[in-house]
C-alpha cells in the first residue's frame, strides 16, 4: 500500500518528452482535483524523457498536493509506462489520459458516474481536431481492432479512461496492450461503458505517432490478443485460509 491508496481515484498520465505541455497540465490536472467527484490524486509516469520533462515533473509534485510521479529507468512506450503507474495503484479506480492534453481531465467526472457499475468507462472523442491522415489510420485501426477482437469499442485509441484498480491489475502485459483495454477487460468479464468527451487539438510537443504504428503495429498486436485470448485462464477465488 502507498499514498494512491488513500484516494478512491488516481489518474495516470504517462508523460514521454512533453516538457511543453506540462505547464498547462499542471493547471488543468489541479484544477480537476478541486471538483472532482470522488478524492483523487494524480500519478504521473515519466516513461525514459530526454528532455526537462522529469525535472519539470518532480518541481510540480513538491508543490502540488495529491500530485505524484514515477521515474522510468529506460523509455518503454507507452503501454509499459500506463503498465507501470497500474502497478503501484492502490485506490479503487485507476484513470488513464495523455499528457498531451487532447482531452480535458474534467470530462472523467462524466465517467465517474458510471464507474460504480462499470468495470471499465471510457470515452468517445467527438468532434475530432486531428489530422485528416490521423483520422483516417485511426478509424482503419479502430475497424480492424474491433472485427478481430468483437470488443464492441467505438474508440479504442480515446486517452480518457476509467477502469475498477482490481481488474486493471490483472491485464495481461504486452507492447501495444493501451489498444486493447476493453478487449482486455472484457476477458475478466467485466462490463464497458462509452460516453462522448470533448476532444482538441495539440497546443506543444509532438505526436509520438504516425501513419505506420497507428497501422502496422495494431495490425500484428490484433493477431496477438487473438492467440492470448484462446489460452488467456481467468479464475475466481472461492475461499482461502491465508
Amino acid at each position: 500500500m502507498n499514498k494512491s491508496g488513500e484516494y478512491a481515484l488516481t489518474v495516470v498520465v504517462p508523460v514521454y518528452n512533453e516538457e511543453g505541455n506540462l505547464e498547462r497540465v499542471e493547471k488543468e490536472m489541479a484544477s480537476f482535483l478541486q471538483t472532482a467527484r470522488v478524492k483523487s490524486c494524480i500519478l504521473f509516469v515519466d516513461d525514459g524523457s530526454t528532455d526537462g520533462s522529469e525535472q519539470r515533473i518532480r518541481e510540480i509534485c513538491s508543490r502540488q498536493p495529491g500530485m505524484f510521479y514515477l521515474s522510468l529507468a529506460r523509455n518503454g512506450g507507452l503501454s509499459a509506462a500506463l503498465k507501470a503507474g497500474i502497478d503501484q495503484v492502490f485506490s479503487k479506480y485507476v484513470g488513464y489520459i495523455d499528457a498531451d492534453l487532447q482531452t480535458s481531465p474534467q470530462d472523467f467526472n462524466l465517467l465517474l458516474e458510471y464507474a460504480p457499475d462499470y468495470q471499465l468507462v471510457t470515452g468517445i472523442r467527438t468532434g475530432r481536431k486531428d489530422s485528416l491522415v490521423k483520422n483516417l489510420s485511426s478509424r482503419i485501426a479502430n475497424g480492424f481492432r474491433r472485427m478481430m477482437t468483437h470488443d464492441g469499442a467505438r474508440d479504442t485509441g480515446c486517452p480518457l479512461k476509467i477502469m475498477w484498480t482490481e481488474y486493471a491489475k490483472r491485464i495481461p502485459f504486452f507492447t501495444g496492450m493501451h489498444r486493447f483495454l476493453p478487449a482486455l477487460i472484457q476477458l475478466q468479464h467485466g462490463r464497458m461503458m462509452q460516453l462522448p468527451v470533448r476532444h482538441f487539438p495539440r497546443v506543444a510537443g509532438k505526436s509520438k505517432y504516425h501513419l505506420w504504428n497507428r497501422l502496422a503495429g495494431p495490425f500484428k498486436d490484433c493477431f496477438a490478443y487473438r492467440w492470448m485470448k484462446k489460452r488467456y485462464i481467468n479464475y475466481e477465488i472461492k475461499s482461502g485460509d491465508l
